[in-house]
């Protein structure tokens, strides 16, 4: 598993965590900033993933 996987996969659940949080408490800052931390943790999961599936046809 390429280290990007696990990374992307930590953004976007810490992502999440903050746009809860945010949610909960009206911090419309701190939700928009989980909702960008969900979106770059998404994106990078998908690059590892393609990274992967190239690692793997060689």
């Amino acid at each position: 598993m390429d280290k990007d996987r696990v990374e992307g996969s930590m953004k976007n659940i810490k992502g999440s965590i903050k746009e809860g949080v945010g949610k909960a408490v009206g911090d419309t800052k701190l939700e928009s900033e989980g909702k960008m931390d969900k979106a770059a943790g998404k994106i990078q999961n998908s690059v590892g993933g393609l990274k992967d599936s190239l690692r793997n046809n060689d």
